[in-house]
């Protein structure tokens, strides 16, 4: 069975998904989209080679920051790991707040195909005239979509757009179906009370600053779209070229990270099949063994019905 260890920034999914690696003959595959890049430590708090109990770690500095991470590309290579931990015997610990990717691998989905052509000339139409001509062309064919993905981001905008163009079928027919895993699986969805979170994640960024994330920026050259959009990274840039104090930087890092954070909960409750564990709960790890017990019993139950 596949463990998803899920939920916001903050909660502590590295530090279950180690205490049950040790019960489970765990294997954490990442699924942190910011986590892939090499030298982008200090500011997605990539968890040490150090404080990993010589657990094994997958799918953790893969990309140089100038790459760009593909969801399509993520789920081959997270099943391919899940495949290769199953063989040894292993648990597969899938642990991040990323929810696309971690949809992408535990559900059953196939990513439409690609069409360079298409994607040729709508990248053209993205780089000579912004994203706002291409919103608007995907508010009208496809408002659902238009609406999730909003305005500003152009990648994923053109992505809908080609999808659409391929299909015939609205962009949002290209979303993973959560009411179907791909293999046995169970969420667990970390979560703490607003308020707690809330302060845990102001403290988080001061932290990021006094461990030395500007410094860590200033050494990673040119970045990507994908890495660009890594909250911290950007604001410490600005902090280095003079646009933003390191107060006004800390502080907008900060605003952003509480943002995130509510998007990431907002992704994770439209799970039809989810067991969320309060985060701070002494009897975390007892919550999660029992939870994971029950539904390995579930599905045993259902592989041995006729």
């Amino acid at each position: 069975m596949i463990v998803a260890i899920v939920g916001a920034t903050g909660t502590g999914k590295s530090a279950l998904s180690l205490d049950l690696a040790a019960e489970l003959s765990g294997e954490v595959v990442n699924a942190d989209a910011m986590q892939f890049y090499r030298g982008m430590d200090i500011g997605t708090a990539k968890l040490p080679e150090s404080d990993r109990r010589d657990v094994p770690h997958h799918l953790l500095d893969i990309l140089d920051p100038i790459e760009e991470a593909s969801v399509a590309d993520y789920q081959v290579r997270a099943r391919g790991v899940i495949d290769e931990i199953e063989t040894r015997g292993g648990t597969p610990l899938l642990v991040g707040g990323s929810g696309l990717y971690v949809s992408s691998v535990i559900n059953d989905f196939v990513f439409p195909g690609t069409d360079a052509e298409v994607r040729a000339r709508l990248e053209t139409e993205l780089e000579q005239h912004g994203p706002g001509l291409l919103f608007q062309q995907l508010r009208q064919r496809d408002p659902a979509a238009a609406e999730a993905i909003g305005p500003h981001n152009g990648r994923r905008i053109v992505r809908a757009l080609e999808v659409i163009e391929i299909t015939g079928e609205p962009f949002g027919a290209g979303l993973p179906d959560e009411t179907a895993y791909w293999r046995p699986t169970i969420v667990l969805a970390l979560q703490s009370p607003r308020e707690v979170l809330v302060e845990r994640l102001d403290r988080r960024v001061e932290h990021m600053w006094a461990d030395g994330l500007v410094d860590e920026a200033a050494g990673l050259g040119e970045l990507g779209t994908t890495a660009s959009r890594a909250i911290g990274y950007s604001q410490a840039l600005g902090q280095l070229r003079g646009e933003l104090t390191e107060a006004e930087a800390i502080e907008q890092a900060q605003q952003l990270t509480r943002r995130y954070a509510r998007r990431q909960v907002g992704w994770f409750r439209r799970y039809p099949r989810v067991t969320w564990l309060d985060a701070d709960d002494a009897g975390l790890l007892q919550n999660a063994r029992t939870a994971i017990a029950e539904a390995t019993r579930a599905a045993e139950t259902r592989s041995d019905r006729p």
